[in-house]
């Protein structure tokens, strides 16, 4: 009797930990062809933006670096385009040009924990340095950044003619390689705080002197290529959202479109972090990957994305990423801020958000891609034992993922899917108005424990055809704080050369099962 009991206490505690660890249940409607509301997904959705002082060990020196361009064109390869390419920041209103330096010369500053790869101070570059782009996957479009800060006009008018140069060579027509856009100065909101304006400088001013270097930049341009060269503006680190400061609705406000060289306008670009590791704090995982936060982070700009869009001009997030002053160690390195970028990018593009440009630079933490052999370590400085052979960051598979998601074809559209969970979203995806496919994406933190999941019980709206089926790729997490292990349908990108290694596997399985979707996971449907 004793020994009955036991077992049966024994028993219901099973009972009991099995309901509160099984997966619950929620219902996800997708739409048989798509609404209205779907926009038409760029291919290069999940772009990059590269810090210009080490552009040559990106590309390499005058010889690709294989590793870049393998990781680049594998996203050509899903896409059918490559992703596009702005090199400034930082250190593009530190940039100035002498013919004479064959590639690059910089000086860069003492390293610090919280920094340990630190942004040139001095960047001096020639004519060599712009036709390295000539490396780059074909068809890749570039932005390239001229010095603004300095108020060198000499140096901006300088630069823009080698880069017209370039972009005008035999070398980078035969290779497909074109230059988007021009963008003048980085983040000119903060030259009050970084010394390169006075106190008084306000947002008229911006717009005049902005004018003076356009003029000069578009005369050196328009002359070398024979037509009017594009414009990338405004790149302000943050946002009045009102006309009075510095926002798309200040510039407009004070008139930048209204000269010869404001008509050339056709990029607004802003620049936005989820957070900041600036003072050596701040920086927890799960904050990163709350759907409420990142909704939150990026519908702030919905008054400016409004405003450009009112005006007929692209908008992007022509500087983008986790946590400011290179990403926050444990955080941005990690698997999980791969679920944060895939989720953070779809969800942009459903706000009228073009392209997203996420800030890259040599041993950064919140890299897709460390480039370069290091020799120090990412996250506080310290002597590696070994070098640090090129290698991709978790995040890279977010890159993937919306790829292969938006596909080739050009005419992909894709909406939000409501789900009734805090940490769970999805995105289906139409070729044309048909539905095709479908990410979803748990942003709950698992780094420890028991593992949670949900039930995910498919239903459909509207007309179209029923699929019968569907097959489900996994992207594989060991815990939101890994910084290896992750798998894409059972393959792996996390290989020396950075090309895909390993067999695929996927399941499928009837429509009518749906598909459970574990803690810290993201999976693509594809609908038969």
């Amino acid at each position: 009797m004793v020994v009955l009991l036991s077992w049966r206490v024994r028993f219901a505690f099973l009972v009991l930990n099995w309901a509160a660890c099984s997966a619950q249940s929620i219902t996800v409607n997708v739409p048989l062809t798509a609404p209205t509301r779907a926009p038409t997904l760029s291919r290069s959705l999940i772009s990059f933006s590269l810090e210009q002082d080490r552009w040559v060990d990106w590309i390499g020196q005058g010889t690709q670096n294989p590793f870049f361009f393998n990781t680049l064109n594998n996203l050509k390869i899903l896409a059918g385009e490559p992703a596009r390419i702005r090199i400034g920041a930082d250190s593009e209103d530190h940039t100035n040009f002498n013919p004479s330096v064959q590639f690059s010369e910089s000086v860069f500053p003492a390293i610090s924990t919280t920094v340990p790869y630190p942004e040139a101070t001095n960047n001096v570059v020639g004519n060599n340095y712009y036709h390295l782009a000539s490396l780059l996957p074909s068809g890749t479009q570039v932005t390239w950044g001229v010095n603004f800060g300095q108020f060198n006009l000499t140096a901006a008018f300088l630069e823009a003619t080698a880069i017209s140069n370039a972009f005008t060579s035999s070398a980078l027509k035969n290779a497909g390689i074109t230059l988007e856009a021009i963008e003048i100065g980085n983040e000119a909101d903060l030259y009050t705080s970084n010394g390169a304006r006075n106190s008084s400088f306000n947002i008229q001013q911006y717009v005049s002197q902005w004018t003076t270097f356009a003029t000069n930049v578009t005369a050196a341009a328009n002359k070398i290529f024979g037509s009017n060269v594009p414009l990338q503006g405004a790149a302000f680190a943050g946002s009045s959202h009102s006309a009075s400061g510095f926002s798309p609705q200040g510039i407009f406000q004070n008139g930048i479109l209204s000269s010869s060289a404001g008509s050339q306008l056709k990029v607004i670009s802003q620049h936005h972090y989820s957070g900041s590791f600036c003072s050596g704090s701040n920086g927890i995982l799960q904050d990163l990957m709350t759907k409420s936060s990142i909704r939150g982070n990026l519908t702030s700009y919905n008054p400016d994305i409004a405003a450009v869009q009112q005006k007929g001009l692209t908008y992007v997030l022509g500087e983008t990423n986790s946590y400011a002053c290179h990403g926050a160690p444990g955080v941005s390195n990690t698997a999980g801020a791969a679920l944060w970028g895939l989720d953070y990018a779809l969800f942009a593009s459903q706000l009228g958000i073009t392209r997203l440009f996420f800030h890259q630079g040599i041993g950064y933490k919140y890299n897709f891609i460390q480039p370069a052999t290091l020799t120090r370590s990412t996250l506080d400085g310290s002597q590696l034992s070994e070098p640090l052979a090129p290698h991709i960051q978790p995040l890279y598979y977010a890159a993937i993922i919306a790829a292969e998601a938006i596909g080739p074809s050009g005419n992909t559209r894709a909406v939000e899917l409501t789900l009734s969970d805090a940490q769970v979203s999805g995105y289906a995806f139409f070729e044309g108005s048909k539905l095709a496919r479908a990410v979803l994406v748990n942003l709950q933190a698992f780094t420890s424990g028991t593992r949670g999941s949900v039930h995910l019980t498919l239903s459909e709206s509207g007309t179209g055809a029923l699929p019968t089926s569907i097959s489900i790729k996994r992207l594989s997490i060991p815990t939101a704080n890994a910084t290896a292990g992750v798998t894409w349908g059972a393959q792996t990108y996390d290989t020396p050369d950075g090309k895909i290694s390993g067999t695929l596997s996927t399941q499928t399985v009837p429509f009518s099962q749906g598909v459970d979707l574990h803690d810290t996971e993201a999976v693509l449907l594809t609908f038969h």
